[in-house]
């Protein structure tokens, strides 16, 4: 059986249930032998086989990876009777497009946006999501935070789910009335190509910062990781790209998209805008520890927006948003009416209920350019001092760690060092690489906490009038990650229970 064959067939009334994971095979399923992060599917194939595996996609040679070089896989075919092998070129792409049609292709019955980058994704998923509803459009949503197909919401394990759940959620989508569905685009899964059965009308970048070069190794990789989802647009589709990134000039050359600039300021400070595309800008009005006010402006139109969410990389945020939207032929003023609607992003510098005279924040901050852009907003409209506590998590980047103790030292009034997801690496072996990055380490505005309650509970009750504590790293978390074992730990729960113990 070829390729082309199994796609038809999985197309069928019966198809078979496709797997990429061997522990979950069931008889007459079809396997196929994907690698991944941390496992390789063909090594797994005599295992999906034995649990009755009908079909068999693999490899003969898989070109792998960034760590072993490549390396054929010498599978003996005979050797597993009653199994139909087929081989393709790329088992990843394989597996998207499969997943698309044993769902009935419900990507082509969407108008797919994406959003990519470092920083910035979360927000700009959530403002896509609030501009689409407010124009009385039904959107789904794959994120980092949640999962939304329009008749239910999950909290997501993932920010980009494998292929198989992506397609899931978009049959769910169709399914419920969604027309629109905007995901986070993660450069781990733009590496293993789970996005590839599906064409995007617009894919927004953010930037490209210290993050996730455990995986990818350099920044060069991840800088490629990122660029496939823009390489694979369209000439019809719309590359919406941050002129104020040093990366998307790259980005740019390798599009066939038409692409939109956006950036703080004013429009002709950008050269490559002159060159090609038009422009979405901002120019702020007001910023105060409520919220944001600004201009937003494209194609000699503008409007105002005001939102909670704050700082400049916000404002940032919310022009991607509305390029995105501005791709699926919304208007400005519906754009801007959307964008003000939006008063919360789970742990994106969500406010602690309180009615006290110091605030607590949390957020999702867990590099060091995050941390720096969150600080940097607070130290401007801080009329006390700026408390931060901060971890690093585990078995992740490690580069990032002195980093972060840097910004923070630069930064805040005081700063308590404590976990994150230790995960399998030592919580003390994790703080002791953040201790480095601090110049002075024993000062007197410097804390080492290693529970991560207790460290909350200090920063709450040392807060003062006109204070600001903010808890980076975790965000909308509802657990901690302690080995391999995942226990319920929030840091919002946390902080308001130390602010009802101090009432």
């Amino acid at each position: 059986m070829d390729f082309d064959s199994l796609l038809e067939l999985v197309r069928a009334k019966d198809a078979p249930r496709l797997c990429i994971d061997s522990r979950l095979v069931r008889q007459d399923d079809c396997f196929i032998a994907i690698s991944g992060t941390h496992f390789d599917g063909h090594d797994f194939i005599d295992s999906a086989a034995a649990a009755g595996a009908k079909y068999i996609v693999y490899q003969p040679v898989l070109f792998s990876s960034r760590r072993n070089g490549d390396f054929p896989h010498n599978i003996s075919t005979a050797s597993i009777p009653g199994a139909v092998f087929i081989t393709v070129p790329d088992t990843t792409t394989a597996a998207a497009l499969l997943a698309q049609a044993r769902s009935g292709n419900p990507a082509s019955k969407l108008t797919n946006l994406a959003v990519t980058g470092t920083n910035g994704k979360t927000t700009i998923a959530f403002l896509v999501r609030s501009v689409l509803r407010s124009a009385g459009k039904k959107c789904g949503l794959i994120g980092t935070v949640i999962y939304d197909t329009g008749d239910r919401v999950t909290e997501a394990p993932l920010t980009t789910p494998d292929c198989l759940t992506i397609a899931q959620a978009q049959r769910q989508m169709v399914n419920a009335g969604a027309r629109y569905m905007v995901i986070e685009a993660s450069s781990h899964a733009l590496d293993q190509n789970r996005l590839a059965a599906i064409d995007f009308a617009a894919a927004a970048f953010t930037n490209l910062t210290g993050d996730h070069l455990d995986y990818h190794l350099t920044e060069s990789a991840y800088l490629d990781a990122k660029t496939k989802l823009f390489e694979r647009l369209s000439p019809d589709a719309t590359a919406v790209l941050n002129r104020q990134s040093p990366h998307s000039a790259q980005i740019a050359k390798r599009t066939a998209a038409k692409v939109l600039w956006y950036g703080i300021g004013d429009p002709r400070c950008c050269l490559a805008t002159a060159r090609r595309g038009g422009d979405i800008t901002a120019r702020i009005e007001s910023m105060t520890i409520e919220g944001t006010s600004f201009n937003l402006s494209y194609a000699e139109q503008s409007c105002t927006v005001s939102t909670p969410l704050l700082g400049l990389y916000n404002v940032s945020n919310h022009l991607a948003a509305a390029g995105l939207c501005l791709a699926t032929g919304l208007d400005l003023k519906t754009i801007a009416s959307g964008l003000s609607a939006l008063r919360c992003v789970p742990g994106r510098l969500e406010k602690v209920g309180f009615d006290g005279d110091f605030k607590i924040l949390i957020d999702y901050a867990h590099t060091d350019d995050a941390l720096k852009n969150v600080l940097s907003t607070l130290k401007s409209l801080c009329k006390g001092r700026l408390i931060v506590v901060f971890g690093c998590g585990g078995d992740r980047d490690r580069a990032k760690r002195p980093r972060m103790a840097a910004v923070a030292e630069q930064l805040a009034d005081m700063v308590i060092v404590t976990s994150d997801n230790p995960r399998t690496e030592q919580p003390e072996s994790i703080i002791g690489e953040i201790m480095t990055g601090f110049e002075r380490p024993t000062a007197d505005t410097v804390f080492v906490e290693l529970q991560r309650d207790e460290a909350i509970r200090h920063a709450v009750s040392h807060a003062e009038k006109d204070d600001i504590v903010l808890i980076a790293g975790k965000g909308h978390e509802n657990y901690q990650i302690i080995g391999n074992e995942k226990i319920h730990f929030s840091d919002k729960e946390i902080a308001a229970h130390c602010l009802a113990t101090i009432k």
